[in-house]
């Protein structure tokens, strides 16, 4: 029987590898024929989610049937009740993947240009490339995004978006508010600065910038993956001026964001009792991989999310640490570019877990390979 040929595939899909951001646990799980022992590398919460968001998510389980609300309207009130803002400046993603995804496709024709700093979180990168868009990058400079020099290059290649995580993924540091607004004054013209905050509920007061919400060149992302616990449900959400969500309304997925996710979500936000309790576990497991990088010699960076990156002095230690920790069945991630790929970047886990990872460390060190 002949063989029918494949429908031609669009020029950018063809022209795209056949790669994606992350290799995910499970298939390292798959590949090696055995389950982890430590889940560490993902940056996924240890410490569950909210018993008020437990309640309700499985309270909705009985209206599993009914599509989800397509405009969240609920929890759409409720984060723009906390953050002060209109509704109309509030849209709901499943997840801040989705909401770069939609960032991408609304701002970047084929051949225009998005700036990041090289080795930042690689989704955004994938999103420009499926858009047709070409990346432009800055390396890391002291271990932490180089506002000047992402403004300076926003500038001189005319690029539309301008990618920024603060705290940083995966090197954990950050900038202040002061030091975001004095980027966001810079901005050309034509750049729209994408501010990815995943990981604010971690991070230092002063850290997140006052920004008119209606200003049309900055667009936050928040997630309900890292503080919230609730990576597995895909939720998260953007405050940006109201005539981009009316654009991203055009074409976002209108039941993307299930039923289940937005009850847990609009519970947890009124837990922040259970919030608060997980940035004071995460910063007491931050210190504890501070301090035992010191008792094995090493250097961490500072951090304000819940990982810490620990400085193993070079790409190749940390390399060889990373596969040595995963054949004793310890999953972590390392960054994927210079200079932070001299770092193993490990995710703060229960009390138990920082044990069996500081004994795994300790054991992996003393046989492998030495600066």
């Amino acid at each position: 029987m002949t063989r029918r040929k494949s429908p031609p595939f669009t020029s950018i899909v063809q022209n795209l590898p056949a790669t994606v951001p992350f290799v995910p646990p499970e298939a390292l799980e798959r590949q090696r024929g055995r389950p982890l022992k430590l889940r560490i590398g993902a940056n996924e919460s240890a410490f569950g989610i909210s018993p008020l968001a437990r309640r309700a998510m499985l309270e909705t389980l009985d209206h599993l049937a009914w599509y989800n609300d397509p405009e969240s309207y609920e929890l759409r009130a409720e984060l723009a009740r906390i953050h002060r803002v209109s509704m109309d400046n509030v849209i709901v993603g499943s997840g801040i993947d989705d909401l770069l995804g939609l960032v991408a496709h609304t701002f970047i024709s084929p051949g225009e240009t998005a700036v990041t700093s090289l080795g930042a979180y690689p989704t955004f990168n994938y999103f420009v490339a499926t858009c047709g868009g070409q990346l432009s990058t800055i390396p890391y400079r002291d271990d932490r995004n180089d506002l000047g020099g992402l403004i300076a290059r926003a500038g001189n290649t005319g690029a539309r978006l301008l990618y920024l995580a603060n705290p940083d993924n995966p090197s954990g540091t950050w900038h202040t508010s002061g030091d975001l607004q004095d980027a966001i004054a810079q901005l050309p013209p034509q750049t729209l600065l994408l501010l990815d905050e995943a990981y604010a509920e971690f991070a230092p007061a002063n850290n997140s910038p006052e920004v008119d919400p209606n200003d049309p060149q900055v667009i936050r992302l928040r997630t309900f993956s890292k503080a919230h616990g609730m990576a597995g449900a895909r939720i998260g959400y953007a405050i940006t001026a109201s005539e981009t969500v009316a654009a991203f309304n055009k074409i976002r997925v209108q039941f993307g964001v299930n039923r289940v996710a937005q009850a847990g979500a609009l519970a947890s936000l009124r837990d922040q009792e259970f919030v608060s309790s997980v940035v004071a576990a995460v910063a007491t497991g931050r210190q504890e991989y501070a301090t035992l990088a010191v008792k094995l010699g090493l250097a961490s960076l500072p951090s304000a999310t819940n990982f810490v990156a620990i400085d193993m002095g070079s790409f190749e230690r940390a390399r060889a640490s990373m596969d040595a920790l995963l054949a004793e069945d310890v999953f972590v991630r390392m960054p994927g570019a210079p200079p932070l790929n001299r770092c193993i970047r490990v995710t703060v886990g229960l009390p138990a877990e920082r044990a069996l990872f500081a004994e795994a460390l300790t054991k992996v060190l003393a046989t492998g390979p030495h600066d």
